[in-house]
Parts: C-alpha cells; structure tokens; sequence
C-alpha cells in the first residue's frame, strides 16, 4: 500500500490516491455514494431478484471493493427487510421467497494488498480527522467541508467479506502486510474498528493452544459480537448460504478466458482507458458479450466515445447512466436486451463516435500489453482521415447555436 494515500471523501467513506498513477482512485464527492450511483442504482437490483434465483455479479478492478459492497448493502436492505417496502423507486416489492434468492460475486483484480484491504475501510466515517494528509492540492481543494451522507451502509458487509476472504486466502489471517498496515495508527482514522475487532475475534477463534490473556480477550469479542446486531445478520446471512464471492489475483483478460460463467450485471470499474486500455478493447469487451446474460446489464463509469464506439462494434446495444442527484450523465450501459436503455446516445454522442475520438483499442490476441496498445492506437488516430473531434466540436457548436 505504499502507493496509495487514504483520505475520507465527502460522504465519509474512505478514497484512495494512486502515487505511481498521480490520480484518485474515487469521487471526492464520495467513493461509497459513486458506487451506489454508477454501478448499483442503474443495475436495477429489483428486476433480478425478481427473475432470477442466482444473481451472478462481475466487479472487474475489484479493488477495496466498493461496488460489491453496494451492490451487497442493497441486496441484504431487502432480504433482511423482505416484507417491507424498502425500494427507493416505489416499485411494488418483494414476495416472502427473497430468502431463496442467491448472490454470486466474481472479483478481479491484480492487487493482493487492495483485496485484504477492503472489509476494513470504513464507509461511515462521522467526521474528517483534523490531520487528514490529502495527497495533492486539488484533493484538498475537492475533499473540504462537513461530511454529508447520501447513503446508508451497514458494516456488517464488512463481517460477510473478512469471512469470505479467509475462506478464499490461507494467508489472510496471518498476512504480515495486513499486520503492519491495520497497526499503523495513522491508518487507523480510516478503518472500520468493528470489522478490525472481528477480524481479531476470527484470527483467536482459530488459534490453538491460546494463552489465557488470549483466551480472555476471544470471551470479551464473543460477548462484543453476541450484542452486535450486525454480528447476527452476518451469521444469519452466512447461515443461510445467500452470497458467495471467489476473488481472483490476475489479469481479467485470463480470468474471463477460463471462465465459462454467464453474468447478469458486470461492474467495469477499469483504471482509466488512457493508463490501462487493455480492459477497454473492442476485443475484451467482445469476450465481454460472451460472458453476459440476455437480459444482463455491463455498467461503467467512462463516458468516451471511444469506449462506447467499442461497446457497440462488440455487439452491444450501448446508452447513458443518468445521476439523478447531480442531474448529468455519469457513466455507461452496454446490454444485449434494448429495452434496457433507458437513456440513448443522443445524436451529438454518436456523431463524435464517428470522429478520431471514436477510434477504439485494440488487442486481438488478449495479451497485448498497455503500452502496445496505446502506442497501436495512437498510430491509427494520427493516420486516421476521420474529422478531429475538436474540429467535429466546434462545427456541431456552430451548427446548434442558433437553435
């Protein structure tokens, strides 16, 4: 983790500074609330749970996990809530079988560290710690003023993923980077301290032979965690066997050519194009349209005309993800089923597709590396006899001036 600074966002969630990127990770907004409202809300979590008995669920670039998180928090509001009508859109919900509703969450990414990382950052940080080290002057500059909540979370996400991970990694208990990282008190203003006691109680619940100063200790977390209602719906979910998540450390291009799962909702959460490309080829997402479901939905954060330009060579039918609080456009759709485009390219988006700015990456064999693709791409954009997009930009702002 020495090439991430962590700083709490405006909704108090933790955001991360990527050193060796020189570039945030998450919104200063809020990382917690731009999962919610670029990957969850536009998912449409209701309609799966209503049509399928397993919700299979892709988070490409997993990272601390904030989208599976989210996408997790929203399930469970209604399982754990499943004769109330908890929907933020007023949609008639839930009939009483939510309970035999499943939860499948494949997670890639090539950061180890980020992975055991992300049950312990906190998404409900009440105040920003007056010694706060934001990374650069513009973070600074964004990341000012009193938190403001704009969704809830329940941490007892946290307890469901600290067991997952140490069903999934035989290190994770013990891993010494962990060790070093949640006892550094400067980290600790950023971390969950309930889910760091939790993973304490599991590390002594699996310790043999413990000392009685030990022993004391696992009786006061058992006692902490019997009166903890999170502590309950954690083992009532893990109980009842409703999510699962298998984490995977390699480059998702491999992942997914191994892999012959369907995915109703796939989180695209890529760094950005310009740095990782190979995750925003016209030939991974055709790999991409291989893996969705019919009626399943590819959600992204990027609103390029070079990434839609791909999404729709690759076969998708492509739209816009609509924030309702900020009223813009904030990310992508890409889904095989049309009438799931609630938004459409408007004609000024499809035009610019059709200039060098809609040019897309490429990477045939799946294994190119970034700086290949880049250098391919910028070849083909220099060469290219299609308009410039400023050019393309200033004759459309001429056009509709008088309109």
């Amino acid at each position: 983790m020495k090439d991430f600074c962590p700083y709490i966002t405006n909704d108090g969630s933790v955001g991360l500074y990527s050193k060796e990127f020189n570039d945030i990770y998450h919104s200063t907004f809020g990382a917690y609330a731009e999962a919610c409202e670029k990957f969850v809300l536009p998912a449409d979590i209701d309609f799966y749970m209503q049509n399928f008995s397993e919700i299979n669920v892709l988070d490409i670039c997993y990272g601390i996990g904030y989208n599976s998180k989210s996408f997790l928090n929203f399930f469970f509001e209604k399982f754990f809530k499943k004769n109330v009508n908890v929907n933020r859109h007023n949609d008639t919900i839930y009939s009483d079988n939510i309970s035999s509703r499943k939860i499948y969450i494949k997670a890639v990414d090539t950061d180890k560290e980020l992975i055991f990382l992300s049950p312990f950052f906190t998404c409900n940080a009440k105040h920003k710690p007056e010694n706060q080290n934001l990374p650069t002057e513009k973070v600074e500059h964004l990341c000012t003023g009193k938190i403001e909540k704009q969704y809830d979370y329940d941490n007892f996400i946290n307890y469901l993923l600290i067991e997952k991970l140490a069903e999934n990694f035989p290190d994770f208990l013990n891993s010494d980077f962990l060790e070093l990282y949640l006892r550094e008190k400067d980290k600790s203003l950023f971390f969950d301290n309930a889910g760091v006691k939790y993973y304490r109680f599991l590390q002594k619940k699996r310790m043999s032979g413990a000392s009685v100063r030990s022993l004391n200790a696992l009786l006061h977390n058992i006692y902490y965690l019997n009166i903890s209602s999170r502590y309950k719906k954690a083992q009532k979910a893990l109980k009842m066997d409703v999510f699962n998540i298998d984490y995977y450390i390699e480059d998702a291009r491999k992942t997914l050519m191994e892999d012959n799962k369907i995915y109703q909702l796939i989180f695209l959460d890529a760094f950005t194009p310009e740095k990782c490309p190979c995750l925003w080829s016209v030939d991974f997402f055709k790999l991409l349209h291989k893996h969705l479901d019919e009626n399943g939905r590819i959600l992204t954060y990027s609103n390029s005309a070079r990434i839609r330009n791909a999404f729709l060579a690759a076969g998708f039918y492509v739209g816009k993800i609509y924030n309702e609080r900020a009223g813009n456009f904030t990310g992508t759709i890409a889904v095989k089923n049309k009438s799931f485009i609630k938004y459409p390219l408007s004609d000024y988006d499809l035009r610019l597709m059709k200039t060098r700015a809609g040019i897309f990456y490429r990477d045939e064999n799946l294994n190119t590396l970034n700086e290949a693709i880049i250098a391919r791409n910028k070849f083909e954009v220099e060469n290219s006899p299609l308009m410039s997009s400023s050019k393309f930009i200033k004759e459309y702002r001429k056009e509709h001036q008088n309109v």
